[in-house]
């Protein structure tokens, strides 16, 4: 396991061997400093807090430490380089590489350059898997993945995060129910995989047409920055939202999960119920993260 790219190139026991990895640094049973020396380049050429904070804590508290760069503006692609030679480039300074870009692809084009292992923290529409990771990891600390019945709500044609998930649950025989504003939906090329792969997916219109039924719901923000102009994005904002008031009758186990940061979507009100698990998925990103890099880097 060399480059961390796209939930494609994960068998189902790949994941569970790094969730399990992963309990045993978020119950602190590893050695410890066990990167000591090691440096990670975090080249974020989109803004994130999440990501690109917890890959630096898990670098530093593995023992390691890191490197960055914040924004376009601060490197010299602003100067017309190419990222393959960024890359090049940066393969010289550091034992691995953690890449956000723009661009559907770029992690990929990365790792064909890379002299060193590169993990994908998100590549325009495209995957994002230490995300996935991170779902999987908080819903296994509950229950089994297993046969779940799994709700994705909100922008499913850009949410790399939703197309990752829906890629790793594919693996765990879970039924997924898609709800999206219209033009949202999922790609036609993901919804055909996941069918191929035996997966019953069902569509509906309003989430509260299923959420009663739901053991999990993945809520998603409408990825402004992905559409074409400030028109198109303002038709389908604020087109949904979960509210307590909705969670009426759930199943008591129900979690749920949202990448953050929201936009609306979910009512702060629901950050007072059992159900709303977002935070704790969010802490969870350091002991995935520590697994990641711990894989690459060993």
């Amino acid at each position: 396991m060399y480059h961390i790219i796209s939930i494609h190139d994960f068998e189902k026991s790949d994941l569970d061997h790094l969730l399990d990895r992963a309990k045993e640094f978020d119950t602190g049973n590893y050695r410890s400093r066990v990167l000591d020396g090691k440096l990670a380049a975090l080249l974020f050429f989109e803004p994130s807090t999440r990501t690109r904070m917890s890959f630096a804590t898990a670098m530093v508290r593995l023992g390691g430490n890191s490197i960055s760069v914040d924004s376009v503006e601060a490197s010299s692609i602003a100067k017309g380089e190419t990222l393959a030679d960024t890359i090049r480039v940066v393969s010289g300074y550091a034992d691995a590489i953690v890449l956000r870009h723009p661009k559907e692809g770029a992690a990929r084009l990365a790792s064909e350059f890379a002299t060193v292992p590169v993990i994908n923290a998100g590549d325009g529409a495209g995957q994002h898997p230490s995300q996935t990771l991170l779902d999987l990891y908080t819903i296994r600390q509950s229950m089994p993945i297993e046969g779940l019945d799994v709700g994705l709500l909100g922008d499913l044609r850009y949410g790399r995060t939703a197309h990752s998930l829906a890629l790793a649950l594919s693996l765990y025989g879970v039924t997924l129910h898609t709800t999206a504003p219209g033009g949202l939906e999922m790609p036609a090329n993901i919804a055909l995989e996941l069918r191929e792969r035996g997966v019953e997916v069902v569509e509906h219109a309003d989430v509260e047409e299923v959420i009663r039924e739901l053991d999990v719901l993945y809520v998603t923000r409408i990825q402004r920055e992905r559409f074409p102009d400030s028109a198109s994005y303002y038709n389908v904002a604020s087109s949904y939202r979960i509210t307590p008031e909705q969670l009426s009758g759930v199943r008591e186990h129900l979690m749920i999960l949202h990448p953050l940061p929201r936009a609306g979507e979910i009512d702060p009100a629901v950050d007072r119920t059992p159900y709303a698990r977002y935070f704790e998925q969010a802490r969870n990103g350091v002991p995935v993260r520590m697994a990641l890099l711990h894989e690459v880097m060993q």
